[in-house]
């Protein structure tokens, strides 16, 4: 069984940078995309960002792209978020998310089979 813990989230000023970072246990990540969800305060969850199993090919939200880079380290079984510029409307619970398929959009809840606990971003104006 695939457990994801996210880490990393806290209390930034807007403009700043912040990484967040999501450990797998239990199996490789090497089976997996990974995408990164997110889900604010009576909103629905969304995604974010979303890397393939080979790191070949990434995926972004239109909010978030330009500001944000996904990025995996199989070696330590630990995918990041680098969010940069952050804005108060990053505001949320970020949740990671691991999709064993091998065919899928990389962008859907469905698609994906483990999440972790999630970890709180907030950002002040």
């Amino acid at each position: 069984q695939l457990q994801l813990v996210e880490s990393g989230g806290e209390l930034v000023q807007a403009g700043g940078p912040l990484g967040i970072s999501c450990s797998a246990s239990g199996r490789t990540l090497r089976r997996y995309n990974i995408g990164w969800f997110r889900q604010a305060p009576v909103k629905e969850r969304e995604f974010v960002a979303a890397i393939s199993r080979s790191g070949g090919s990434t995926l972004y939200a239109d909010s978030v792209k330009g500001r944000f880079t996904i990025s995996r380290d199989d070696t330590k079984n630990t995918v990041y978020l680098q969010m940069n510029s952050l804005k108060p409307e990053d505001t949320a619970v970020y949740y990671c998310a691991a999709d064993a398929s091998l065919t899928g959009t990389m962008t859907k809840i469905y698609e994906y089979d483990y999440w972790g606990q999630g970890t709180q971003v907030t950002v002040s104006s």
